[in-house]
């Protein structure tokens, strides 16, 4: 029925008639008068029947079903999450969540409203997928969805986000041929892809249920980062979503993944190496090990080919390769031109049909295929790997990188096109390994991924951006730093609120140019008094916690540009998630740095991604060569053995 809040208790509820039992959630702290929020905590979704078996959906509850706290979520290391790491957050300013873990109890999902929010509402649905391989959640404070659903709210464009919790790891990824047997004769399809199929479900109880809490059904955006955002691209090529597609539309965020997926028996191998290790011979065995011993395990494992998971027309790589280059090297060789002659009737981007569908129309019919896809990277995500590239002497990273390469003259072109020899000192070594990490894990397999999805749907339906805005704490525009300014959860230093922005002359009409771009960057007048972002914090010092270069006395960031690309970003996403064309197709939309943010065109990747180190360095090593030598630097060098003696 309607989510409404009782005068005497002032309780969310939302009752539930399909499901038979009144949700209670929490009015969520960001709530404002004109912008009030709910949230409704743990709900369960699915169950586990037992260790690497498929997840069954839920679908009974009791009559009243509390909502008021997360649930618990997959066992994993305890440590900081990868975000606080990067954003280089001290333990002062980290939230204490106090998040339980259960191996059986981590299906649950969080869903988050505008207050107003009824039945009738049908207001776009957003799925997160978190990121952080084998540790994370969807219930992590920094990916909060209080601040971005109150921001749909003030903007006109309301929207309902839904963040899901699912296996990790070994626990949800687990594959061999022993373990496909044991699932086989449990009734289970396939084997691993246990955290995929666990997404799939919370997917299914969306498009069951999320109708009570105001969302539409049929208009659900996915959106995920770093391995989350490969998973999105694992779900884009599933069975499952070409037979009856659960998601209308996805946003692919500085993805993590294996172009090439690997089958049951190469996961296999690596699972023997595991059960060997814990000294267990049987799948019954692994079932009794202790999960706090499986978590530090198998953190390399993600999706599996088992034959099941993935569409029939799967090649068993998520792009294909030659129909890709040689969609991508007409893009790049005719650039504009193209789609210029092809739109020359019109100055604006002509929005497919399929994005021009009301909301309840029948999208679950319509091939995967013509999914529209949001994609990009960040300018600096291998500072991820920033220590295991700093204890790699010169000689050994040229050693290494031969010997991968295979071949001398490929690898010495790659050496120098990053700068990279015997004798490069040891203070610049590590920055141009990590230019070299970043190429080869993200930038590279993104600008393939886009070319890729563009080519399957005809060279339409594919939107590149590049974030390139630096950290407040780092400088930097890191991995995972688009969080920050998507979500607007972290605590920012003192920000100066002085830019030079402030001091341009607008144009006539009341917008700004960018003085770095003979391209025009539409500013409203208003923008440039835009007040300090602030953070939903009980602290009294939001500056807490973020260490930067005192020689220079200020971040790098201020007010004025932290709030600039927030919005950008936000309003864009949102955008998206309404059926519309977040920017022309033709363009790339940049986010940073220093603030800018627009369209631009696609030339951009001449400067900002290396893309004729790509073509040059890259493109002739193929990128299952590449990918390996990312995930070889990204490792460190060998342990020598000597050193223990």
């Amino acid at each position: 029925m309607i989510a409404k809040t009782f005068d005497t208790v002032q309780e969310p509820v939302v009752l539930h008639e399909d499901l038979k039992t009144t949700f209670t959630g929490i009015i969520h702290p960001i709530s404002t008068p004109d912008a009030p929020v709910h949230q409704y905590r743990g709900i369960k979704y699915a169950s586990i029947p037992a260790r690497f078996r498929q997840s069954k959906l839920c679908t009974y509850y009791p009559p009243q079903t509390d909502c008021s706290r997360f649930g618990p979520i997959c066992p994993q290391p305890k440590f900081k999450s990868v975000e606080e790491e990067l954003f280089n957050l001290t333990e002062d300013c980290i939230p204490d969540q106090g998040l339980k873990q259960s191996e059986f109890e981590c299906l649950n999902l969080n869903i988050t409203c505008p207050a107003d929010a009824t039945p009738d509402s049908y207001y776009p649905v957003m799925i997160w997928i978190h990121g952080g391989a084998n540790r994370g959640s969807g219930s992590h404070w920094i990916t909060d969805a209080g601040p971005l659903v109150q921001k749909s709210i003030l903007i006109g464009k309301p929207v309902v986000i839904v963040s899901i919790n699912f296996r990790l790891g070994l626990l949800g990824f687990a594959a061999s041929p022993a373990l496909r047997d044991d699932n086989h004769a449990a009734g289970d399809e396939g084997v691993g892809n246990y955290g995929l199929r666990d997404q799939q479900r919370a997917m299914e109880w969306v498009h069951r249920y999320i109708h009570a809490f105001g969302g539409d059904p049929n208009n659900v955006t996915l959106f995920g980062e770093s391995t989350g955002a490969g998973d999105i691209l694992c779900h884009l090529h599933s069975a499952a979503n070409e037979v009856a597609p659960l998601f209308q539309r996805a946003i692919v965020q500085s993805a993590l993944v294996d172009l090439d997926v690997p089958n049951v028996h190469q996961i296999g191998w690596q699972m023997s190496k595991l059960m060997s290790a814990l000294r267990v011979q049987t799948i019954e065995e692994l079932r009794a090990v202790d999960a706090e011993k499986l978590v530090v395990l198998g953190h390399s494992m993600r999706a599996t080919d088992d034959g099941v998971f993935f569409r029939k027309s799967w090649t068993g790589s998520l792009i294909n390769l030659d129909e890709t280059l040689q969609h991508h090297h007409v893009e790049h060789h005719m650039g504009d031109s193209l789609v210029v002659e092809l739109n020359s009737h019109s100055h604006h981007l002509k929005v497919p049909h399929h994005l021009r569908e009301k909301s309840r129309s029948h999208s679950r019919t319509r091939h995967a295929s013509h999914q529209p896809v949001i994609i990009g990277d960040c300018g600096a995500e291998s500072l991820l790997w920033s220590l295991p590239a700093s204890l790699w002497t010169a000689a050994g990273a040229v050693k290494r990188i031969r010997a991968i390469c295979q071949s001398l003259n490929k690898a010495n072109v790659l050496l120098r096109a990053y700068d990279i020899n015997s004798y490069t000192p040891a203070d610049e070594l590590p920055e141009r390994l990590l230019d070299l990490i970043n190429d080869a894990r993200f930038a590279w397999p993104t600008d393939l991924i886009a070319a890729s999805l563009r080519a399957e749907r005809g060279g339409h339906g594919v939107w590149r951006y590049v974030f390139d805005q630096e950290s407040p704490s780092r400088g930097l525009p890191h991995h995972a730093v688009d969080l920050m300014y998507i979500f607007d959860n972290v605590p920012l230093p003192s920000l100066p609120t002085a830019s030079p922005y402030d001091y341009t002359e607008p144009r006539e009409d009341g917008y700004f140019y960018t003085p770095d771009s003979e391209d025009e960057c539409p500013v409203p007048k208003t923008k440039a008094a835009c007040p300090p972002a602030t953070a939903d914090s009980d602290s009294e010092d939001d500056g807490q916690g973020y260490d930067y270069d005192a020689d220079w006395a200020m971040p790098v960031v201020d007010d004025w540009t932290y709030a600039r690309v927030r919005n950008a970003i936000q309003e864009r996403w949102l955008a998206f998630a309404y059926g519309e064309a977040p920017w022309r197709e033709d363009k790339v939309y940049v986010f940073g740095p220093e603030g800018e943010v627009g369209e631009r065109t696609m030339s951009i990747f001449q400067a900002r991604r290396r893309a004729q180190v790509f073509k040059e360095a890259l493109e002739p090593l193929g990128q299952e060569v590449v990918q390996k030598l990312g995930v070889e630097l990204c490792n460190g060098p060998p342990v020598d053995s000597r050193a223990y003696f």
